[in-house]
């Protein structure tokens, strides 16, 4: 079998013959009459009609026999047979075609439309041009490889041979611009904010930190949207969204990327309550639009996304599936729960992350369906109001399905004197060496100063699309970051999905 390297120099020694009959193997221009799909839809009408049609698109699928050739044509929706017979092209056309080009060319075909003895729809080629000559052969049996990793490197070869591939990534576009509707009609104005950030805040993550050149400083890539969208709730705006690039410097696994989209929203003079009747109203006519249904099928499993979704107290759900009384342990108490189920946890780590580590590890896998997560501990988000009932609570819902958070939103904290003291907590937590505690993010609490009105806030990731599409969030994003690989190449190790494997083997057993 032929190397990349000598298939390679074959289609260059195509290129020296193409220029020697005065060919451009990479012209400007091309011209169409219509998309393939466009063709298909019509075929019967325009092959009675007889009339010229003028396609373009890729050639696969070479096959000849005698002085009849054979090639699918594909643009980018879909493919065409293409009949290429010596009687009609004559000797030179037939040739350069037989002898020059090769599957992966992008070519210019015109012809009348017919169908064969089988049926099969097909361009009767009376000319042809070629448009682009490929050097490298794209793969013959795509579907077949395994090594995801090279499929993610080279990403612009599987959008090339897999249409399924390219049909994900059309609902992915579907589904920001569902959203992006959704709030436009619930008269939310759509803003931008800075990427760059003197303070990175909103969130419990690592920033990535860069240079500013002209300022002669150091500013952080944002790792949430959340502190300057509330500032403009201060300046007057009542309902506002962004969706936008966030940066967080963590590791990679089947949920988590260094950057990726994010979706943002406040309301002002509403709460939690109100945003959870907003937010579900929204999945679900998200959803519905991308998949064409309130069912989508994870691992396992099939997730039902229709009607009221239940609301679950976070508290109640951990003394129930631990058999303690989970409100009322402390840390020593925490530490001896995780060794009960063979958990390793760091030491120093405080009740807040002790809770929400062991729930992550030992409940949240199995909570499947959709539902509300409410009222979890103070200490474990600083920017949520306290519940009125219970201090010790904050108004915070998390969207549960899957086994994964899917998105976050609570009645915001506005209170500048208790926000400033819970930044202060997670300064705390830093110097004891908590790298994702939140910054002291001292404009912020001016802001709140001046004053911000009752508001609820929700975001959510592109995470809820990989779950939508039961895959990774890697293998829904277009060119993820992936660890160098010797030469310089790109390379993550990735059979299937850790989280999937994780929760098959949980659905197995129950």
């Amino acid at each position: 079998m032929a190397s990349q390297d000598e298939l390679r120099s074959a289609r260059l020694n195509k290129i020296a013959k193409l220029k020697d009959l005065n060919i451009n193997p990479y012209p400007a221009r091309a011209s169409r009459d219509a998309s393939i799909k466009n063709i298909l839809d019509n075929f019967d009408r325009l092959s009675n009609a007889k009339i010229a049609t003028t396609l373009v698109g890729r050639v696969h699928s070479l096959r000849g026999h005698g002085k009849i050739l054979f090639a699918d044509l594909q643009d980018e929706f879909s493919k065409i047979q293409l009949v290429l017979k010596f009687d009609t092209l004559g000797q030179d056309k037939f040739s350069i075609f037989k002898d020059l080009i090769d599957s992966g060319d992008f070519l210019q075909a015109s012809g009348t439309l017919f169908k064969t003895e089988k049926g099969e729809r097909s361009l009767g080629v009376s000319d042809f041009k070629l448009l682009t000559k490929s050097l490298i052969p794209l793969p013959d049996d795509w579907y077949g490889l395994e090594d995801m990793e090279t499929r993610l490197r080279k990403r612009y070869v599987d959008l090339a041979v897999n249409p399924e591939v390219r049909e994900m990534f059309r609902k992915k576009s579907v589904f920001w611009q569902t959203l992006r509707q959704f709030l436009a009609e619930k008269n939310f104005l759509e803003v931008e904010t800075p990427v760059l950030e003197n303070v990175p805040g909103g969130a419990d993550a690592e920033p990535f930190v860069t240079h500013h050149n002209a300022l002669d400083r150091n500013f952080y890539l944002r790792i949430s949207l959340e502190l300057p969208l509330k500032r403009l709730l201060v300046g007057g705006f009542e309902k506002v969204f962004e969706i936008g690039r966030i940066f967080r410097n963590e590791g990679i696994d089947t949920e988590h990327l260094q950057d990726y989209t994010q979706l943002e929203f406040y309301w002002a003079y509403a709460d939690y309550n109100d945003m959870m009747k907003l937010v579900q109203e929204m999945y679900q006519k998200t959803i519905q639009k991308v998949t064409g249904g309130l069912e989508t099928k994870f691992g396992d499993a099939i997730i039902n996304w229709s009607g009221n979704w239940p609301k679950v107290k976070y508290f109640d759900l951990l003394s129930k599936e631990w058999g303690i009384d989970a409100q009322e342990a402390g840390v020593k108490d925490l530490y001896k729960l995780a060794e009960k189920f063979s958990l390793k946890l760091e030491k120093g780590l405080s009740r807040g992350k002790l809770l929400d580590q062991i729930y992550k590890k030992t409940i949240r896998p199995k909570m499947i369906q959709p539902q509300f997560l409410i009222l979890p501990p103070v200490d474990i988000e600083p920017l949520a109001k306290r519940d009125e009932k219970n201090p010790n609570l904050v108004e915070r819902f998390q969207v549960m399905a899957a086994g994964s958070e899917l998105g976050k939103g609570f009645s915001e904290l506005n209170d500048p004197e208790d926000q400033l003291e819970r930044f202060k907590e997670q300064m705390k937590m830093r110097d004891q060496g908590d790298k994702e505690a939140q910054r002291l993010d001292k404009d912020f609490v001016e802001a709140l100063e001046y004053g911000m009105p009752p508001t609820a806030g929700f975001g959510l990731s592109e995470r809820l699309f990989a779950i939508l599409m039961d895959k990774s969030v890697r293998e829904t994003v277009l060119f993820p970051p992936m660890h160098l690989k010797e030469g310089g190449n790109c390379s993550v190790k990735s059979k299937l999905p850790e989280k999937l494997n994780i929760f098959r083997k949980f659905f197995k057993k129950s």
